[in-house]
């Protein structure tokens, strides 16, 4: 395997493990706030706070290495990226720090404040679209380059059909992904009430995520046929994904085996983040950077590749630990320890 090749699979890498981690954590954060609501947060918070508490601190560390490594690997996205994510990544980096103020003032000052909890559960939402701005941006056609100047459309971008059904995926995909999580959670903890309220949610947000992903497809191929042809021949990669995305609504309809059902939902997002990101190759921003034209030279390259991959197996044990030591702890899941 090429270099460069294997730099931006190791990031590409980083990135499904944020969209997952992050998933859960932003649409816990949308859940938590419809229960206080509709007066059912007696059922749920319990179990999304002890989700939490372990759990959020290092939700960033795969963003922070995706974007080091990506800068790293491919110095010339700075340049191009720098520009044309200042608006949507200032918004992100705004809603971040709302975030982690409501970690500090609401679990340790003002647990029931309806005000941080509204905050907590919109920046769910919120950051997850403004993030998918990146993507939409690597499509291509919101970037022009005049002279030694790069030129963000922003009005492009606020008026593409493919921009808005990405962040409607963005969306959709947190909650169907968070509240299959949190269903194999809550039945962990043996909390039925809690499971049966989650389960409902999964089941409502499932069908959405399809539909959001038919959009997309349909949309990028009016913007990108290119990308849209070579996703098409990796037609086996978004058929193992839907088969994945079946099998784990079969599972959590059923109440069953519902930590296969989240592995299933893991494999599905999967399936289709790879075939997505393999159908974009070979370039990184559409046309001006390629992993091969953008790429750093050969030494810096190994050793980061290296170093990254060290990092990757240094981190996903780790997480792996916690997960173990809290999450599905006996008595930490049935909250009789803290």
């Amino acid at each position: 395997m090429e270099i460069q090749v294997l730099g931006i699979t190791v990031l590409w890498v980083f990135l499904y493990g944020y969209l997952i981690v992050a998933s859960v954590d932003f649409g816990a954060g949308f859940f938590a706030y419809y229960g206080k609501l509709t007066k059912k947060d007696h059922i749920i918070s319990h179990i999304i706070s002890r989700y939490l508490s372990p759990v959020w601190e290092v939700t960033n560390v795969f963003f922070v290495f995706f974007f080091v490594g990506l800068i790293g690997f491919f110095p010339d996205t700075a340049y191009y990226y720098g520009t044309a994510l200042l608006l949507p990544g200032s918004i992100a980096l705004i809603l971040l720090a709302i975030r982690g103020s409501f970690y500090a003032f609401g679990n340790y000052g003002s647990k029931d404040n309806k005000f941080y909890l509204f905050l907590y559960g919109a920046t769910g939402l919120l950051i997850p679209a403004a993030l998918s701005t990146a993507l939409t941006i690597s499509e291509g056609g919101f970037i022009e380059e005049r002279g030694d100047q790069v030129i963000f459309l922003a009005g492009k971008l606020m008026t593409s059909p493919y921009s808005w059904s990405v962040v409607y995926l963005s969306i959709v995909s947190v909650l169907f992904i968070s509240a299959s999580f949190l269903t194999f959670y809550a039945h962990r903890a043996n909390d039925l009430a809690a499971r049966e309220l989650l389960r409902k949610f999964a089941l409502f947000w499932s069908p959405p995520t399809i539909l959001a992903s038919l959009l997309v497809f349909v949309s990028l191929r009016e913007h990108n046929l290119r990308h849209f042809e070579n996703m098409v021949d990796l037609w086996w990669m978004f058929g193992l994904s839907l088969l994945c995305f079946f099998g784990a609504t079969y599972l959590i309809y059923c109440r069953k085996a519902l930590g296969s059902a989240f592995v299933l939902v893991m494999l599905q997002f999967f399936f289709a983040f790879f075939g997505y990101g393999a159908g974009h190759l070979p370039y990184i921003l559409d046309p001006y950077i390629t992993i091969y034209t953008g790429y750093t030279d050969e030494t810096m390259g190994i050793t980061l590749v290296i170093v990254f991959i060290a990092g990757l197996f240094l981190l996903i044990p780790s997480l792996l630990l916690l997960l173990k030591l809290f999450l599905f702890d006996a008595d930490y899941v049935k909250g009789l320890k803290k």
